[in-house]
């Protein structure tokens, strides 16, 4: 029965390591937060591969995998955007507080894709991780353009952004695969592809293109999927 544990280990796992990067971020370690984010999503991805492939999905698996989303890839993310502003306006006392409103919002996206019967495939609305790996590339991106990212109207312009995104109706595709065909994956795969070209040409640069890349062929998708 050890097998029916593992997702869940897993699970744990992407807690685990969205807790360590809490920490770094709280401590201003941006950079050391953004590589404990990957790992979370690493191990989000994998539990439920694990889970598919074991067959063991439960009730309780699918709560703790919320529950671990909660906290790596909504609690982490405002904290991420919460040391941005505060670092964009030292002078301001509470605009900093304004890098929860993703972690609210994140709130709301995980709730709602847990009631909604639409979401068993494919998302509506732009997915937690995706959301998050955006928010943690931008001190990276600050190194090369501090004078746009270290933009205090540019961050709550994001901030609003993300949040709207996070609870939209865009319908966004799913990265896991249920198989390796081309066919049925084929827009998985581009997708892959150029966004592993664009890292390779701009590293953390190529990340907002990469967002872009992901909701714009999630349009010409589901526009040739009859409903």
């Amino acid at each position: 029965m050890i097998k029916k544990h593992i997702p869940n280990a897993i699970t744990c796992a992407n807690l685990f390591s969205g807790c360590i990067g809490i920490v770094y971020a709280f401590n201003g370690a941006l950079e050391m937060a953004a590589y404990f984010v990957l790992l979370s999503g690493i191990f989000d991805f994998f539990d439920g591969f694990a889970a598919r492939l074991l067959q063991v999905k439960s009730d309780i698996g699918k709560e703790l995998d919320s529950l671990a989303d909660m906290v790596s890839f909504g609690f982490l993310p405002g904290v991420v955007m919460f040391q941005l502003l505060a670092k964009s306006n030292p002078a301001a006392t509470y605009l900093p507080y304004l890098g929860f409103i993703i972690t609210v919002f994140s709130a709301l996206r995980l709730a709602k894709f847990n009631i909604d019967k639409r979401q068993t495939e494919d998302f509506i609305g732009l997915n937690t991780p995706m959301n998050t790996i955006f928010i943690v590339a931008l001190p990276f991106i600050q190194k090369d353009y501090p004078l746009i990212i270290g933009s205090a109207p540019l961050l709550i312009g994001l901030t609003f952004l993300l949040s709207w995104l996070l609870v939209s109706e865009i319908k966004i595709f799913s990265l896991k695969f249920n198989s390796a065909a081309w066919e049925k994956n084929r827009v998985k795969y581009v997708f892959l592809i150029l966004s592993a070209l664009l890292i390779v040409f701009l590293q953390f640069t190529a990340v907002p293109l990469i967002l872009v890349l992901y909701i714009g062929l999630s349009f010409v998708h589901f526009r040739n999927v009859p409903e």
